[in-house]
């Protein structure tokens, strides 16, 4: 059953999810950002029908989040690597994966993530791009960006 598209939303995170945002598909980035590359591996990992799989990573291809690279010839086969666009989707995983952890793994992370410069238990917090403080959402307000036009998505108690 295909799903509302949200092509024509005048939002950006919607435009995400209309890339990103059926749950394989996350997946299948999550398994790339921990190396995996080939078509076999995801599914033999996820447990995914062949036919979506397919599907899937056509439409990463597609929308540029991933690249198909041969590496055998007869019969072709293909990696299928992370692309600039699909690495920075870390951000997103990573949010997703920490929520996850703390309200629905009651037996603690099933992956634990270490910085490598300290090697401690790293938590990834937004910060301020300006001055570097931490940010939580109450410390937000929001106002019409350059691409807003004359369809905000923002409820119109916000707008300015």
């Amino acid at each position: 059953m295909r799903r509302t598209s949200f092509e024509d939303m005048n939002c950006s995170l919607a435009q995400c999810l209309e890339v990103v945002g059926e749950w394989w598909t996350l997946l299948i980035v999550r398994d790339a950002l921990f190396g995996v590359t080939r078509f076999d591996d995801f599914r033999d990992r996820l447990g995914i029908a062949r036919n979506v799989l397919t599907q899937r990573l056509e439409g990463l291809v597609e929308h540029e989040i991933m690249t198909r690279e041969p590496y055998q010839d007869n019969p072709v086969r293909y990696d299928y690597r992370l692309t600039a666009k699909g690495r920075s989707l870390w951000q997103v995983i990573t949010a997703m994966r920490q929520w996850g952890d703390e309200w629905a793994a009651p037996n603690g992370p099933p992956v634990e993530v270490l910085h490598r410069t300290c090697a401690h238990l790293a938590t990834i917090e937004p910060t301020c791009s300006h001055c570097g403080e931490r940010v939580r959402g109450r410390d937000l307000t929001l106002r019409d960006g350059p691409g807003a036009g004359d369809r905000s998505p923002l409820p119109e108690s916000l707008r300015r």
